[in-house]
């Protein structure tokens, strides 16, 4: 792989792992999973009840979303801006 195209993937979001989990406290039983959102050195952790394939599905969509706001503009990171 080039060094431009290493850096380019540096800049996309994406999923780098999704493990079973135990339910949070308080929460209703079945099967939950921990999914980990990656981009470089960064890490967005979440976690989500359902199958894996519903959870694969989420956390695809959130790091694509993630891409397309940073691909805007717009940090990654930082609350939405609601519309007026």
């Amino acid at each position: 792989m080039s060094e431009l195209s290493d850096k380019l993937d540096e800049r996309q979001f994406f999923v780098a792992r999704i493990e079973e989990t135990e339910p949070p406290q308080g929460m209703s039983e079945g099967r939950w999973y921990q999914y980990t959102i990656g981009r470089g050195d960064s890490a967005i952790t979440g976690i989500r009840s359902g199958s894996l394939q519903s959870v694969k599905r989420h956390a695809e969509e959130f790091a694509e979303n993630l891409n397309q706001r940073s691909a805007l503009g717009y940090s990654a990171y930082a609350a939405r801006r609601l519309q007026k």
